[in-house]
């Protein structure tokens, strides 16, 4: 998944013709404090609502403001973990995107994003999490999902966390199954070290996917 398939319309653009009073409207419509600032289509960087509040004349357009503009953005083929990176390391609630010849192209938002990665990761799907403790020379990825698929089960996500500071790593794995006994004893038996699991008979999965969509629906709003 790449930028270009993540932009939302939750956000308004700013153009320098508006004025600081225009931009804290649409900051206010969209419940945003910061927005993306175009010229003729080319994206001059974000304005906080902090630098509308420091105007002068708020009523004068921002072609006459002296602005330094936050200028954060990716491109339209970059990956969605490009995005998540920028967006965490900026702390954003939006980010800029723009196309091959660095014109705007939309924005990404965290609500849109935070929907992407729900999907992405699987999080509305039944099935069961086992977490996993090991090595990193250790770590066979063929391996661990020849032991999900021999038990009859598929891995439908796989993340693995590392602390720079240890040679373990955590490996997150969301399984197709709700009955996993058998990955469990396969796992035993390959001497991996299971730190936790977490199961869903169908009635709860029935009520995890309910507040999963009230979730999204929430964030559409």
């Amino acid at each position: 998944m790449i930028a270009k398939q993540l932009l939302t319309d939750l956000a308004s653009v700013v153009d320098t013709n508006n004025t600081g009073s225009d931009v804290l409207y649409f900051m206010d419509e969209d419940k945003l404090s910061i927005l993306p600032v175009v010229d003729n289509g080319n994206y001059l960087g974000l304005i906080t609502e902090m630098q509308v509040f420091n105007m002068k004349d708020p009523d004068k357009p921002l072609s006459e403001q002296n602005i330094t503009y936050q200028n954060v953005y990716v491109n339209e083929n970059q990956h969605i973990y490009e995005v998540i990176k920028t967006m965490s390391a900026e702390n954003l609630p939006l980010l800029p995107v723009l196309d091959e010849k660095g014109r705007y192209n939309g924005c990404i938002s965290i609500h849109t994003l935070i929907q992407h990665i729900g999907s992405f990761a699987a999080v509305g799907n039944p099935g069961a999490i086992i977490l996993l403790e090991l090595n990193q020379n250790d770590y066979v990825l063929s391996q661990i999902a020849q032991i999900v698929e021999s038990n009859d089960a598929k891995i439908l996500s796989l993340y693995v966390t590392s602390d720079k500071n240890s040679t373990k790593l955590e490996v997150t794995i969301k399984v197709s199954a709700m009955e996993i006994q058998a990955i469990l004893q396969a796992f035993n038996r390959y001497n991996y070290i299971i730190k936790a699991t977490y199961t869903e008979d169908e009635e709860m999965y029935n009520d995890l996917r309910d507040r999963y969509d009230s979730l999204m629906n929430y964030l559409n709003i």
